[in-house]
């Protein structure tokens, strides 16, 4: 008798106990650990990796499972690169550009200086060649990437003092995510330094620190900022967009069944436009707090972004003659961003700029 006889007459119990059926293999447990570089108090960025995990949890019925530790809880913030790359963890929540002392190329997966918006960005990485580009990078340090989410174009931080020139910029004391922005912020005299973001509210307090910037009103909130600096400037021209990412151990990955890589895809795309859709939400009202709380809201002068613009493109340059890998990642983005920036022209900036002059 053939198989498929045996089947239709023995039934499957039958074929079950006759040792004929096909082999049937239960999808293993998989059990992930996730380094966030975030602490817990920040439910915007470090509810991503929490969304992301509860999203693999329930498209897999269980069997795979990420338990999510916030920053210093497994790794030190600034940590986590060193720990996908000796395989200690199976992924990490961060901002790529707080590692471009290993190389500068780091920060094209984050936010450059006069970069890409949040919606420039999602394209570039998703429809141009900025995951390929990156994910070949990253591939150095056994990493494959995904977007965690976007934070949108950023405020440009807290002074303890006005900032009405580049002029007042020298000397000045200031906190930094890290990247490209640093180098060209210390061309203006800026002394720059990274920390994480628990440790700011005390350095400021004490004056060890005359200014910082993180991300925008919701978070800075939440941080205190506006306890010990006032004067709060916009747009932050480093990061017109700043992407957060997830970092995945590269042989993890590839160990996981199709099933499983498709659950990880899925749940990071869930992730990462619940993350920027948070933080459209909550800024608006984060903002009028602040204003409220005494919050002296400010612009930066054009001057001062033209500054910034002129010692950015210079550290561009300077990077673009020492790697030939900087130059083609850096001149396909501006590439992708100059017709972005056409076609906003006709779309988002025009209608933006109608509904902002109405009385909603």
């Amino acid at each position: 008798m053939d198989r498929r006889s045996l089947i239709k007459h023995a039934g499957i119990a039958g074929v079950l106990a006759a040792g004929a059926a096909p082999a049937v293999h239960a999808q293993a447990a998989v059990r992930w650990r996730l380094a966030s570089s975030f602490p817990k108090s920040l439910p915007t960025i470090f509810g991503s990796a929490e969304k992301f995990s509860e999203t693999v949890k329930a498209l897999s019925g269980g069997k795979f499972e990420v338990s999510v530790h916030a920053a210093g809880e497994l790794v030190p913030p600034f940590g986590v690169v060193d720990a996908l790359q000796n395989s200690t963890i199976e992924m990490a929540q961060t901002a790529s550009y707080y590692f471009t002392g290993k190389n500068s190329i780091f920060a094209f997966g984050c936010a450059v200086p006069f970069g890409l918006t949040a919606r420039h960005m999602d394209a570039w990485m998703e429809h141009g060649n900025g995951r390929k580009l990156m994910d070949e990078f990253y591939a150095e340090y056994n990493i494959t990437s995904m977007s965690a989410g976007n934070t949108g174009t950023q405020m440009g931080g807290w002074y303890r003092k006005e900032i009405k020139s580049a002029a007042d910029l020298k000397g000045l004391k200031m906190r930094m995510g890290g990247g490209l922005f640093g180098e060209a912020m210390t061309k203006l005299g800026v002394v720059a330094q990274n920390m994480p973001a628990g440790e700011v509210y005390q350095a400021l307090e004490k004056g060890t620190l005359d200014a910082t910037e993180f991300v925008g009103p919701f978070d800075d909130e939440k941080l205190g900022f506006h306890k010990v600096a006032k004067n709060y400037y916009y747009p932050g021209w480093w990061e017109g967009g700043a992407e957060l990412e997830f970092f995945i151990n590269k042989k993890a990955f590839d160990a996981l069944s199709a099933e499983n890589k498709a659950i990880v895809r899925a749940a990071g795309a869930v992730a990462a436009r619940d993350m920027t859709a948070k933080y459209d939400a909550q800024n608006p009202a984060a903002l009028r707090r602040l204003v409220a709380a005494g919050t002296k809201l400010r612009a930066f002068d054009k001057s001062i972004m033209d500054a910034g613009y002129k010692a950015s493109m210079e550290v561009f340059a300077e990077h673009e003659a020492k790697s030939p890998e900087f130059k083609k990642i850096h001149q396909d983005m501006r590439a992708f961003q100059r017709d972005q920036v056409l076609w906003s022209k006709f779309s988002e900036w025009r209608y933006d700029s109608y509904i902002a002059g109405l009385k909603l």
